[in-house]
């Protein structure tokens, strides 16, 4: 199991939509916004949080990706590894994944792609 680089998130979200990463706190230079440019909307939160505010056990802090889903995937997807209710967020629309390696990249990069298509709006 190997951690999923935050760059490599960032790097994806430039090559596929063309994003570029927002740091909307001050007090959370770590906490990156992406969101479509034509509507503004956020379609991935990546952060650095305490586990312990995820109900993970250590004092340590972990890196995850919000994502918006299909609220019909949400229960089922909370119960895979490494997939855990939104941090932060509307828990029937938001999941959060861990980058510590527990969810495949496949399986990532799909969560995202599921998350951009979500919040683009209609055309």
């Amino acid at each position: 199991m190997h951690p999923v680089d935050r760059v490599a998130v960032l790097e994806r979200a430039r090559a596929r939509y063309g994003t570029e990463p927002e740091t909307l706190w001050a007090r959370f230079p770590n906490h990156l916004a992406l969101r479509h440019r034509e509507n503004r909307r956020w379609y991935a939160l990546l952060m650095e949080v305490p586990a312990r505010s995820l109900g993970l056990p250590g004092e340590g802090r972990v890196d995850i990706l919000n994502v918006k889903c299909d609220p019909l995937l949400v229960g089922s997807l909370r119960r895979e590894r490494g997939i855990l209710p939104a941090y932060h967020m509307d828990k029937d629309h938001w999941i959060s994944v861990l980058l510590d390696g527990s969810v495949p990249w496949e399986q990532l990069t799909d969560l995202l792609e599921m998350s951009y298509r979500l919040t683009q709006g209609r055309r």
